[in-house]
């Protein structure tokens, strides 16, 4: 803003004078100076025309490629972003090393990001009070899903398992927030930091080690659905379980029946559900480590189940072979297409495992097949499992064609938050 001030012509004393006898002025502008908010305003950056038409068509990531201008931004900033001609976008977060090079936190201004996260943190907290039933370990904050780019928090009773993936959110005062806040709207025994190796190198972090981050407390007992299990916080795969499949569980415990395989088991999540509506379960996994928590839990809700340390798709293959059957398989392998290069291979990986595990069910019998290849779309998927079905000469009904659980919310127009395909289907010969 600019402020018109009177300024006197040929004339020493203050104020307007007469020259001739008329009044003179002459008008000048005095520049605002600038405010210590101007002054430390957040460094901008200038997207490409495809960059600003991805964000127009809401998805809050820009990949490296499409910044069209950005000098002198530090790893990690806050930025304002624009188009080619200056038009403000939004704020953003800034990755100097990531092909992911900004992603959105906001349409507006943002002055400081530690009180947007405990603001952010706070409502999604809020969000899962509305949604979780019937268990004590859920999914708290889902990164983008939750408006928190780089952050996941999981919840096991007690313990949170926390995820920091950007260097946005890896900085000191941000990290500091996100325990603070947890800590003090929730109650809390412990707060664990899992670290992903390969993110933060990726990210050009420095190197951390999972650790306790908050409290004394890193391992404890969960229920989910009725079913027990214990947990600890610095052992096992992604954040110590797999909570997006627990509604899928549930779901599937409904038509189990009669001798059923879990395989790619983990620590028994589907087996244990399945156990008390099955004559007997087995399930298999290659991780002795995951199989001895899985006997654990197990005991721990009064089952005896068989456990097989087993390459999964070598076991199929040879139990189709010899005439093994079965009334319920469940199929829940890890991802098969981690980038789309990958894709083909997946696919032909996915028809080849649901061709095994439907040669092996009995007239009658339930496949549970799952997919988290973000990848396979879910089109493809259901061409995958169709394909297969058509080869074993089975009919296949979809009693339920399902995703993650509730607590692991999708953004409509971000494709990469919904990730996890489950069908349940009836087979007929």
């Amino acid at each position: 803003m600019t402020m018109r001030v009177p300024h006197v012509s040929r004339c020493s004393r203050r104020g307007p004078c007469r020259h001739n006898g008329k009044l003179r002025y002459s008008i000048y502008f005095m520049p605002r100076r600038p405010s210590a908010s101007a002054e430390n305003a957040a460094p901008s950056l200038k997207l490409s025309p495809r960059g600003v038409a991805r964000l127009q068509a809401g998805h809050p990531w820009v990949y490296r490629s499409d910044i069209a201008v950005a000098n002198d931004v530090p790893p990690g900033s806050l930025v304002r972003v624009t188009d080619l001609r200056g038009k403000f976008l939004g704020t953003a977060l800034y990755s100097s090393s990531s092909q992911i090079a900004i992603r959105m936190i906001a349409r507006g201004e943002v002055a400081d990001l530690p009180p947007l996260v405990a603001e952010r943190i706070r409502a999604a907290i809020v969000y899962r009070k509305q949604l979780v039933s019937n268990t004590n370990a859920y999914r708290i904050v889902f990164s983008e899903a939750d408006f928190l780019p780089g952050v996941i928090v999981d919840r096991y009773n007690d313990v949170l398992s926390v995820q920091i993936l950007t260097q946005a959110m890896d900085a000191g005062p941000v990290r500091e927030i996100v325990v603070e806040t947890l800590a003090a709207e929730l109650q809390l025994a412990g707060i664990v930091e899992r670290v992903d190796a390969r993110i933060r190198e990726l990210e050009q972090l420095a190197p951390r080690q999972s650790g306790l981050l908050w409290g004394q407390k890193s391992s404890t007992l969960v229920e989910m659905n009725g079913v027990r299990f214990h947990y600890d916080g610095l052992e096992g795969q992604k954040t110590g379980a797999f909570l997006d499949q627990r509604e899928n569980y549930a779901a599937a415990a409904q038509y189990a029946h009669g001798e059923a395989l879990d395989a790619f088991c983990y620590q028994g999540g589907f087996a244990l559900h399945l156990a008390p509506k099955c004559s007997a379960v087995t399930g298999v996994d290659s991780s002795r480590p995951a199989l001895e928590m899985a006997e654990k839990n197990a005991a721990l809700n009064g089952r005896e189940l068989e456990w097989i340390e087993a390459n999964a798709f070598d076991l199929l293959r040879d139990y189709a072979a010899a005439g093994r059957r079965y009334d319920t398989v469940v199929l829940d392998p890890p991802a098969f297409a981690k980038t789309k290069r990958e894709l083909g291979k997946a696919l032909g990986g996915y028809k080849e495992l649901n061709l095994r595990a439907l040669k092996m069910l009995r007239p009658g019998g339930l496949l549970v097949t799952c997919s988290c290849s973000f990848h396979v779309s879910v089109p493809d998927f259901l061409e995958v499992v169709a394909a297969a079905a058509r080869d074993a000469h089975k009919s296949a009904r979809i009693l339920e064609n399902r995703g993650p659980a509730k607590d692991h919310p999708a953004l409509l127009n971000v494709p990469e938050s919904s990730y996890l395909k489950c069908l349940i289907i009836a087979v007929s010969d």
